[in-house]
């Protein structure tokens, strides 16, 4: 499975090169491929706030190298620049506020700033711990692939309708993505008949980017409106809902895309399996359960205009950017250590005790 993947490798999004972050502009997917190139901690941030870069692990990668970037400025300011460093790393904190793996890459980077000792090359330490952070969503997102598969596998063997909200694919991820490297799996194994998209207001972020990814593979692939996807799952066959997430608290409740609740809840009442796609670095042990968790709200005007033309007149707007899925409504979350099969904290607990596998 992990060669057919490589093989079948398309998308990057995330690219450190020439000792810049170059990231695939996600505004302008899927009709424009334009190449954002930052320089600065500060660049990164903003990439990062405007949704340049979006998804969970991709938002902690730019991150990690966000601090490389902001170091190498730092050092050539000369003594101080350790404390100096602080500034980028409090700036990129705020960049976004509900992807733990954010917090997650920051941590690992501070933590290895830490033990740079006196004659070490600081830049080249932090870089390799930036390329280190990358490599591994990569290989977590092959691990979680292959589990994801079998468990599809073991559940219904034949041929099935998979329905998945947002992106949480190449685009999201440092490798093939979280949900999106399931269905990506299982598809090159002949288990999927047709995957259905919600289109994801008011970003589109199924229709722009998701929909463009399995499109380009030859997956057969429909898009519908969110408001649909209860409708799909009585008349269409659907067996799984497949997302990834952007944080999961100690008891295993979900922050995903907005939308995501309402899906599992449709999800229960008809039959249809519910899998959550998610590296260890999405879990956040310190937050006893998803009420913990910090919910975005984007300006209204996302809602209230289209294309800058005002769409609606005489209301405020409402815009939380993400939910949160109760445990009880999970079937599965998938990570690179392994699965937890209806979660609550103690799985939880375990589960973060276990190594990687593979």
């Amino acid at each position: 499975m992990r060669e057919q993947l490589l093989a079948a490798e398309k998308v990057q999004a995330i690219d450190w090169r020439d000792g810049a972050l170059h990231l695939l502009d996600q505004r302008v997917l899927p009709f424009e491929e334009i190449w954002h190139v930052c320089h600065s901690a500060a660049a990164v941030a903003e990439a990062i706030r405007l949704m340049v870069v979006r998804g969970a692990p991709a938002i902690g990668i730019s991150a990690a190298y966000g601090v490389v970037l902001g170091a190498r400025a730092r050092v050539a300011e000369g003594d101080g620049w350790r404390a100096a460093l602080e500034a980028d790393f409090q700036l990129l904190a705020d960049s976004r506020p509900t992807a733990v793996n954010l917090f997650w890459a920051l941590d690992r980077m501070r933590e290895r700033l830490v033990r740079i000792k006196e004659g070490d090359d600081p830049l080249a330490l932090l870089e390799a711990e930036a390329r280190g952070i990358h490599q591994s969503d990569r290989e977590a997102n092959l691990t979680m692939a292959q589990i994801g598969v079998d468990l599809i596998r073991k559940h219904q063997g034949s041929q099935q309708n998979l329905l998945t909200h947002c992106n949480a694919g190449a685009l999201a991820t440092g490798g093939f993505g979280t949900a999106l490297g399931v269905i990506r799996a299982a598809y090159l194994e002949g288990l999927v008949e047709r995957v259905y998209v919600d289109e994801t207001r008011p970003w589109l972020q199924g229709s722009r980017l998701t929909a463009w990814e399995l499109a380009g593979e030859g997956v057969p692939v429909s898009l519908n409106v969110d408001s649909a996807a209860a409708h799909l799952m009585k008349t269409r066959g659907i067996t799984w809902v497949i997302v990834g997430a952007d944080r999961i608290a100690a008891n295993g409740d979900v922050a995903n895309k907005i939308g995501t609740y309402q899906l599992a809840v449709n999800a229960m009442h008809h039959g249809v399996r519910f899998m959550v796609v998610a590296p260890s670095s999405t879990i956040d042990m310190a937050l006893e359960s998803g009420d913990d968790i910090p919910i975005e709200e984007r300006d209204a005007s996302e809602l209230l205009e289209l294309n800058g033309q005002r769409v609606a007149a005489g209301v405020d707007a409402l815009n939380p950017v993400f939910d949160v899925t109760p445990a009880d409504l999970i079937d599965f979350i998938v990570t690179e250590k392994g699965v937890v099969e209806r979660p609550d904290a103690a799985k939880m607990t375990r589960l973060m005790c276990r190594k990687r596998l593979h």
